[in-house]
């Protein structure tokens, strides 16, 4: 990819972002988060995921 072709894509999804309404913007921001795995998961895999969430059950 050309640099003008980079600088092309990034003003265009500029302007996109800038058109759509700020409701919009927080809808979709938020919908990213929500289908995020959890930090716990993503930095430490699934076993020390599970550890932590049976020690977290037995203290409820």
């Amino acid at each position: 990819m050309k640099t003008n072709d980079f600088v092309h894509y990034i003003a265009q999804s500029f302007v996109k972002y800038v058109d759509q309404p700020k409701d919009e913007r927080k809808r979709i921001r938020t919908a990213k988060k929500e289908g995020r795995a959890s930090l716990w998961y993503r930095w430490f895999g699934i076993l020390p995921y599970i550890v932590y969430l049976g020690v977290k059950r037995k203290k409820q």
